[in-house]
């Protein structure tokens, strides 16, 4: 894929991968949020794994795995492969930019956030991926936002930097089952969808995941469909290491 997919990739964040798969279990709760009081992943380190199919505008679908590893509100890194044990792609964002190495395009990239903004229009932070990979609300809730409950979800709207998210989180999940976003001056949306949840150490994280965004590229309007099946994740007390060289 060109750089420009890629750009948009970053959106919906890097994830999944193959391995020796272990047995997805579906995460059941017995209790019912009745505040609106969201579940975090709480961890210090985290190693996962998952399948990747995705679709392009021009038609061409890309079945591969990936790798994640995260340091908690520090790290994110990872690689991805469309099969026979090749690295397509390895990339490392931090709280002060993103950086991507691409084995096979040669359009590695390597911009802090401020920068992204000014060549992209778009306002990114580590934060913002971690809460699209694990379910989370894109922001914490505060006075400037609308929360409505509807039935058994809460309805959460807020507006970031030209960006209107619509947030629905369900009352015994307490975790995002789709996420509707959209920049205000129609430059681009993503739709996420979080099917199902995992039982991982009694908290839930998402096991099927359904990424759809639409952005500008210098090709064009780009649609971007991007379906995820996690492997496994698995949380860590001790360091992981997150290899990564231009």
């Amino acid at each position: 894929m060109n750089k420009s997919v890629w750009l948009g990739l970053i959106l919906v964040v890097f994830l999944l991968f193959q391995a020796c798969a272990k047995k997805v279990i579906p995460f059941e709760s017995d209790r019912k949020m009745r505040d609106f009081n969201p579940e975090y992943a709480d961890f210090d380190y985290l190693s996962a794994k998952a399948k990747i199919v995705i679709e392009e505008t021009s038609g061409k679908v890309t079945r591969g795995t990936l790798n994640l590893r995260a340091k908690k509100d520090s790290l994110l890194w990872f690689t991805v492969s469309p099969g026979l044990g090749m690295e397509a792609v390895r990339g490392l964002i931090s709280d002060e930019k993103i950086m991507i190495k691409d084995r096979i395009g040669n359009e590695d990239i390597n911009l802090s956030f401020g920068e992204f903004k000014s060549l992209y229009g778009l306002n990114l932070s580590l934060d913002l991926f971690q809460n699209l990979l694990w379910a989370n609300p894109p922001y914490t809730f505060d006075y400037r936002d609308r929360l409505v409950r509807v039935g058994q979800a809460y309805e959460l709207t807020q507006v970031r930097d030209q960006v209107r998210y619509f947030s629905k989180v369900g009352t015994s999940s307490a975790k995002v089952s789709e996420l509707v976003s959209n920049s205000l001056d129609d430059r681009g949306s993503l739709l996420a969808s979080y099917a199902e949840y995992q039982n991982i150490d009694e908290m839930p994280f998402p096991a099927e995941v359904l990424y759809k965004l639409v952005y500008q590229s210098p090709e064009g309007s780009q649609n971007t469909i991007i379906h995820v099946e996690w492997v496994s994740i698995d949380r860590y007390s001790s360091p992981l290491s997150f290899p990564f060289r231009f």
